[in-house]
């Protein structure tokens, strides 16, 4: 990995991380907090593809895991795997690996509307999927309980992913972090 990738990957772990400032605490709907951290989670998957994106998420969780306090709340150890939003965090990378595939498979005709609907199916469905699951689980709720009590961050989700589409589109055209060719291999040189 060059020194730009490990800078934009590291941006956005950064950029993840003060997502997390945003914190609305659902305490009488649900355990998980209202965050602004799977925003970050589509950008990395668009900006960065899908090696760096989920890379990027990968190297947020193991620096979660060490105690690094990137959660909201300053919430980080271990600790957070074994609570309700444990599963929640743990699907990051899967999401913006999967968003950052679907970008670089349609790279030569990117458009908002297909970026904005690879952050529903990654940042939304996968997300949900994961999280939701691993609350049930955890928590000994049923799993449709849990989907009715996480409807509440729908509205907020899908504005996130549309906001993210829009940058994501508007950033890869003036500035592409990284460039991809029409066979969608990686293109390491700086952009002119």
């Amino acid at each position: 990995m060059n020194a730009r990738n490990v800078v934009v990957t590291a941006m956005m772990i950064a950029l993840t991380a003060a997502l997390g400032l945003v914190k609305i605490p659902m305490p009488f709907f649900n355990e998980v907090p209202i965050t602004g951290q799977s925003f970050g989670v589509m950008l990395a998957g668009a900006l960065l593809g899908a090696r760096l994106g989920g890379l990027s998420m990968l190297v947020f969780i193991a620096l979660v895991a060490v105690g690094a306090p990137l959660l909201s709340g300053g919430a980080g150890g271990l600790a957070v795997f074994a609570s309700a939003r444990g599963g929640w965090v743990l699907s990051f990378p899967l999401a913006a690996f999967l968003i950052g595939y679907l970008v670089e498979r349609s790279w030569m005709s990117l458009k908002t509307w297909k970026v904005f609907s690879y952050n529903i199916l990654g940042g939304i469905v996968l997300i949900y999927l994961v999280g939701m699951a691993y609350q049930a689980a955890l928590t000994g709720v049923p799993f449709a309980a849990v989907a009715v009590k996480s409807m509440i961050f729908l509205p907020g989700d899908l504005l996130k992913s549309f906001v993210a589409a829009i940058i994501a589109v508007r950033l890869r055209h003036v500035y592409p972090l990284i460039r991809w060719s029409n066979q969608n291999k990686l293109d390491e040189s700086v952009p002119q």
